[in-house]
């Protein structure tokens, strides 16, 4: 903890942009859509009296009092924002827990030249109350702002070059390639916009009345049942291919992974921008994520472990799901060494490899004997649960992966780990950043010989996982990346 700061001058608080009196009116009435569309319909039931227009009124005044009640100060060592009415929330946090920067702009904030910046702490539980968010700076202030932030921790860093000349930008490590558009059907964030789509598409046409005088027993499309439902199955992923396209190029237009001045600059977006700044101190290590999809096309997607910052924020993301080449470039130039991620790792042997094949058998097993015992309850035939045999075949090939992808290394300060498969991971995380170790084992690990090497860390998901290690090679491990700790426990 550091020395409480002390207290700014009471006349360092500064009010947002005045054009926000534009946005925060439009925001409410957005809000509160549902109720003044039920607003209206009452009142044109009631003869279209003009009364329900005052609904309007009221999200407009709260979004005039929003912006009267939001001040904010950069002072005495620390950032601080003031907002709310009747309930007054101060948040308050010391500059050099600032681990990440966004600046964000929505269509109507980049019309009117603004900015939201927000200041990730990982000091708060998850919420929107915790998020530290300056809605409304002019684009340049916001952007001196984030770089008066991220400088704190970086004083070494000088804005000019001795002769008072600011130095050049440097290159991106990445940019977007329009080629990488073909990845993105390969994830299941289209699969989930498309299945949400044809839900509230099915919800709206229920609600239809004109669907009422439609008999179903009438239609018919000229084409055979299984034609139909193949040529709807295809319609179907040609709806999930385009959606994915689509909402890859949205989310990611404009990609580029930058460092400069101690940080890595993260910039994207088409509709709403998003520029991401992280600490380069901050940043523990990296995970490069390869799913089964992207694996099979020979990509991946990079995110960091950033201390502090939970590894759901989406501020951690660095590249988006790109050729495996060029996520393996970028996660080199952030660890400032492509050693972890060229290591060849440590196998963990036939009993880890055996564990594999136990438990993803035994699991199709169960779960195949659990399904089939349902229609032979209710009297099925035998052979009608057949091709419930397939799962523990199909358990087979993924035990054979998962036992593949397990292994272990420690490559030029980093410990590097890898496992799972329709998930799979590869975390690289550097030694100093490393708390502690902890050795899990259950009944049926010890019995194999087998431990769980879990390092504590203070970034991402707060620990990195080595399933189903020897316990010497664990206990090697441990020793020779926190000597100091760990060997005064060995014998």
């Amino acid at each position: 903890m550091s020395d409480p700061a002390p207290p700014a001058a009471p006349d360092d608080w500064q009010r947002l942009d005045p054009r926000m009196l534009l946005v925060h009116p439009v925001r409410e009435v957005v809000r509160f859509l549902p109720p003044l569309i039920g607003l209206f319909l009452a009142g044109a039931a009631s003869g279209g009296q003009p009364w329900q227009f005052l609904g309007i009124v009221v999200p407009v005044v709260l979004g005039l009092f929003r912006y009267l009640t939001t001040s904010f100060r950069v002072a005495a060592g620390r950032v601080e924002l003031k907002r709310g009415l009747l309930s007054r929330h101060v948040l308050s946090t010391p500059l050099d827990r600032v681990r990440t920067v966004d600046l964000t702009a929505s269509p109507i904030h980049r019309v009117l030249g603004l900015t939201t910046l927000r200041i990730g702490t990982g000091t708060g539980a998850s919420g929107e109350d915790d998020d530290l968010d300056l809605d409304g700076l002019p684009v340049a202030r916001a952007q001196q702002l984030r770089s008066d932030l991220l400088r704190t921790a970086h004083a070494e860093d000088p804005a000019t070059t001795p002769d008072g000349v600011p130095p050049a930008p440097e290159r991106p490590v990445v940019e977007l390639d329009l080629a990488w558009l073909r990845y993105a059907p390969l994830t299941t964030s289209g699969l989930v916009v498309t299945a949400g789509i044809l839900g509230l598409g099915g919800q709206v046409l229920s609600n239809v009345p004109v669907w009422d005088e439609v008999d179903p027993t009438s239609w018919h499309i000229g084409l055979p049942g299984w034609t139909a439902v193949a040529l709807g199955l295809v319609v179907l992923a040609v709806l999930v291919v385009a959606v994915s396209v689509l909402g890859y190029l949205v989310t990611n237009w404009g990609f580029a992974l930058t460092r400069a001045r101690g940080s890595w600059h993260l910039r994207r977006g088409l509709v709403t921008t998003r520029e991401t700044s992280l600490d380069e101190e901050r940043v523990a290590g990296v995970t490069v994520g390869e799913p089964l999809g992207l694996r099979l096309a020979g990509g991946g997607r990079l995110t960091a472990i950033v201390t502090g910052l939970g590894s759901a924020s989406g501020s951690s993301t660095l590249v988006p799901p790109a050729p495996l080449a060029v996520v393996q470039r970028a996660g080199a130039a952030v660890l400032g060494t492509d050693a972890p991620v060229r290591a060849e790792l440590t196998r963990h042997g036939p009993a880890a490899t055996r564990r594999r094949y136990t438990r993803a058998v035994g699991t199709a097993v169960v779960l195949a004997a659990a399904v089939a015992a349902v229609p032979l309850a209710l009297g099925a035939p035998w052979w009608s649960v057949l091709p419930v045999l397939v799962l523990p075949l199909l358990a087979l090939p993924l035990a054979a992966d998962r036992a593949r992808g397990l292994g272990h290394a420690l490559a030029d300060g980093h410990v590097v780990v890898r496992s799972g498969t329709l998930a799979r991971r590869r975390d690289h995380l550097e030694v100093d950043h490393v708390i502690g170790w902890n050795l899990r084992a259950t009944w049926f690990q010890r019995r194999l010989g087998l431990t769980s090497l879990v390092a504590t860390t203070a970034g991402g998901p707060q620990s990195v996982t080595v399933i189903d290690v020897p316990e010497p090679l664990a206990v090697a491990l441990a020793a020779e990346t926190l000597p100091h700790v760990v060997r005064q426990f060995l014998a």
